[in-house]
């Protein structure tokens, strides 16, 4: 017996999630962004996806990969799904339609446009719906990532705590059993638990002012929800440790150089240097190969 793609299995799962997420979001959470901006998002990402498919196949010549049915079409864009309605629940942009088409296809674009040879394929090596984030807020200072409150501004008090409860309990389950990225979610949580403490014992700040912002559901979707991209992480539990530490420390520079909305630039930053270094590491092993 085949053993299950747990790969497929979980993009289904987070794409079931963020489209629940969101649909409260809008009906019940208060989110800042409008139906229609979240249409645009995720319309400009299935066919920002489909384009390049297209493209790709033809250069290659082979039958595209979402041929062959509507499951088959379905599962292929899953993961522009997920890019999709990640940019329109974590981007503000007022009432603007534009920002969230220009995030979604960077989003997209980026996995056809970084990729490294891994197994006899290529793999992205950034995290698709980040980038999206991060390039758009660096190139329109105007825009910004959303706030936290978002999240839970339209629910009761007792509701509001039950959320992150729930989101913290599906995310640690979906990347227990799918994504196998808990490794990663503990070295990025230590590293920020630490440079939090040690930047309140330098300004002379209660400890917990610094571990506060982990119970916020921000935090908790771009821990167990963003971070955790297995196209764009290790997959070994000892560098996914390295990977989840590293973002902290870069965010913790980032912070101590006043840099705002560190989390999508430390990721990013992150991601690109890894991609970099495995890009020189395989130009070493060509190059070694040819002389010997």
């Amino acid at each position: 017996m085949s053993k299950p793609d747990l790969r497929l299995a979980g993009l289904r799962r987070f794409a079931i999630t963020i489209s629940v997420v969101n649909i409260l979001g809008h009906i019940v959470l208060g989110f800042e962004s409008s139906w229609a901006q979240m249409f645009v998002a995720l319309f400009t990402a299935y066919a920002t996806e489909i384009v390049l498919e297209i493209v790709d196949a033809r250069a290659n010549e082979r039958a595209c990969r979402f041929t062959g049915g509507t499951w088959k079409l379905i599962d292929f864009l899953l993961s522009a799904h997920i890019a999709g309605l990640a940019v329109s629940m974590l981007l503000y942009t007022g009432e603007l339609l534009l920002p969230f088409a220009f995030a979604s296809a960077v989003a997209i674009a980026s996995k056809a446009l970084f990729r490294l040879p891994v197994d006899q394929s290529r793999r992205h090596f950034l995290n698709p719906s980040n980038t999206g984030i991060a390039l758009t807020v660096l190139l329109f200072p105007a825009l910004s990532p959303i706030m936290p409150w978002q999240f839970t501004e339209g629910l009761s008090t007792g509701t509001s705590r039950a959320f992150p409860v729930l989101l913290l309990c599906l995310g640690i389950f979906m990347n227990w059993r799918y994504s196998k990225r808990l490794p990663l979610v503990l070295g990025w949580v230590l590293a920020f638990a630490v440079q939090g403490v040690l930047r309140c014992f330098m300004n002379e700040l209660p400890f917990i002012v610094g571990l506060i912002p982990m119970t916020g559901v921000g935090f908790i979707l771009f821990t167990f929800y963003m971070v955790t991209d297995p196209g764009s992480t290790p997959t070994h539990w000892r560098e996914q440790l390295i990977f989840g530490g590293l973002i902290g420390l870069v965010y913790s520079l980032l912070v101590l150089a006043q840099v705002s909305y560190g989390f999508y630039y430390a990721l990013f930053i992150v991601c690109f240097s890894r991609g970099l270094l495995l890009h020189l590491k395989a130009a070493k092993l060509r190059a070694y190969s040819l002389t010997s």
